[in-house]
């Protein structure tokens, strides 16, 4: 327990400070004394900076994963209650992580190894996922109950949808004053982008 403890807190402080400095202006040194552990005990657990933001990106992506295409692939409901869950599920988290997309921006996207990292993250649990929904939407679509669409193409909707918000949320902010302080835009933006989707879907 100890050492997950440590671990946790390693990471913890390690997601902080990246968030807060970037990749490259972020230094273990630091990281370690936000943890409350020496700088040669963090580099027992992580080994290096490369295999701590390795870790941070693999835990964000995956929980997105869980969050999102877990809903979508839990079985026994009907698919457009899965996907809507699937939505406020996915815009909580980022609503609980607001500056997460746009550091994976800048930071995933300036070198092809982070990049291969979060991809192969994303593949993990986004192939079988997206097998099945194609097999649900062929055969609603067959019944006359939905549009016939890809469902790689439904996924990429959904995310562009729910991302936006929060990496235009600096330009957004300027151009639309207060959008984003009033407390009910949450669960407006859920309602917009379920709209959407299902506008997409039905038939």
């Amino acid at each position: 327990m100890d050492s997950l403890n440590t671990e946790q807190r390693i990471l913890q402080a390690a997601e902080k400070e990246f968030l807060r400095n970037g990749y490259a202006a972020t230094r273990t040194t630091a990281i370690a004394e936000a943890a409350g552990v020496t700088h040669a005990m963090l580099h027992y657990y992580f080994r290096s900076k490369d295999k701590l933001f390795e870790n941070i990106v693999k835990e964000k992506i995956g929980l997105m994963g869980e969050m999102m295409l877990g809903s979508i692939g839990t079985p026994g409901k009907p698919l457009f209650e899965r996907l809507e869950n699937a939505i406020c599920r996915h815009l909580d988290f980022l609503a609980a992580n607001p500056d997460l997309p746009r550091f994976f921006i800048v930071e995933i996207y300036s070198q092809s190894e982070r990049l291969n990292t979060a991809v192969e993250a994303i593949m993990c649990a986004a192939e079988k996922v997206i097998a099945v929904l194609q097999e649900e939407i062929d055969a609603l679509a067959a019944r006359g109950e939905c549009r016939r669409v890809k469902a790689e193409m439904l996924l990429l909707d959904i995310i562009s949808l729910d991302i936006f918000s929060f990496i235009g949320a600096p330009i957004v902010e300027r151009v639309l004053c207060g959008l984003f302080e009033h407390g009910n835009f949450l669960e407006e933006r859920k309602r917009e982008n379920i709209d959407t989707i299902m506008r997409k879907l039905k038939p």
